[in-house]
């Protein structure tokens, strides 16, 4: 079985292309021990115009909002970035990708007074298919309220895609797993929904949207996008508190993520919720979601960055 260390290709590490095998760090990395980096998750998809970015801009513009949250600086600029994102997926001759860029301290120093660190970037790109299972993109997926809450908003900075933050994912997520389930809803400390492990969730009552408002749940991406899809449609949206019962007795659920698009869901805490598999409305927005990330759609061209022009930085390997 291949792991993620042991692949062909390159990784855009601290401004230059490395062997994947070569891409290593240090036992002593700063942020392996403290958990203090941040990190994006996007999407290359093939268009008729070629392989395009969904969503290239804001997802750095959230990078760096993060590194700024939890005090990091990052040496490069957007648009340096934004180049090497592009960079590495044509130096890996990918059509479709999932993308990895992250920000993360260096073996400098350790205890928590380290004052000496360098902050270090990485950006790799990989091909990954569906995140919860094609088969699923129709019927739906079984999800399990976990015993596992989201953080509290002064605890963790909830805004901050933070590498720290992701251990409660991964309790929850294992957890529902374990019991056969396929992902698990979390709720805030208050006891009202958060998201999923990794996703935003929406429910459909009545024909219209709701979806939690920004707290303890990551200001997702593809949430927005739903959101603006909905803003189109007609559909009315509600951002709100919302209780762990509304879920089981809603029309219709689904998840948001840039890993899992747009995901039904069919039951929770097994109660099947609508008719069981994925409702008109998820339907639509999912229909409309796919069209538009691969290019099919005239709508919102701003959102897809082709990787076709070479970075503006230039590109090097590093021997």
């Amino acid at each position: 079985m291949t792991t993620m260390a042991d692949r062909d290709g390159l990784i855009w590490y601290d401004g230059e292309l490395v062997e994947w095998r070569q891409a290593s760090t240090h036992v002593l990395t700063y942020t392996l021990h403290y958990g203090a980096g941040c990190f994006e998750g996007l999407r290359a998809y093939a268009t008729p115009r070629g392989t395009a970015i969904f969503r290239l801009q804001d997802h750095t513009r959230r990078l760096f909002n993060s590194a700024k949250i939890i005090g990091m600086k990052i040496p490069f600029s957007q648009e340096q970035i934004n180049g090497a994102i592009c960079e590495v997926i044509r130096a890996n001759g990918l059509k479709e990708a999932y993308i990895r860029p992250m920000v993360f301290f260096g073996a400098e120093g350790m205890g928590l007074r380290a004052d000496n660190l360098k902050v270090r970037v990485i950006a790799a790109a990989w091909p990954w298919g569906a995140y919860l299972g094609s088969d699923n993109v129709d019927r739906g997926i079984r999800v399990r309220t976990s015993s596992f809450s989201r953080h509290h908003v002064n605890a963790a900075m909830c805004r901050a895609k933070a590498n720290a933050n992701y251990l409660n994912s991964m309790m929850a997520l294992n957890e529902v797993l374990r019991d056969g389930y396929d992902e698990a809803v979390m709720l805030d400390p208050h006891g009202f929904i958060a998201e999923g492990s990794a996703e935003n969730i929406f429910l459909v009552i009545d024909g219209a949207l709701h979806t939690p408002d920004i707290t303890s749940a990551l200001d997702g991406i593809t949430r927005r996008t739903v959101i603006q899809f909905a803003h189109d449609a007609n559909i009315p949206v509600f951002e709100r508190r919302i209780t762990r019962d509304e879920v089981y007795v809603a029309d219709e659920a689904f998840f948001t993520g840039t890993a899992a698009e747009v995901m039904p869901i069919r039951e929770a805490d097994n109660r099947v919720v609508g008719s069981g598999r994925r409702g008109p409305v998820t339907e639509l927005l999912q229909k409309t979601y796919l069209a538009q990330v691969r290019g099919e759609r005239t709508e919102y061209p701003e959102w897809l960055t082709p990787v076709s022009e070479p970075a503006a930085h230039g590109e090097r390997k590093r021997a």
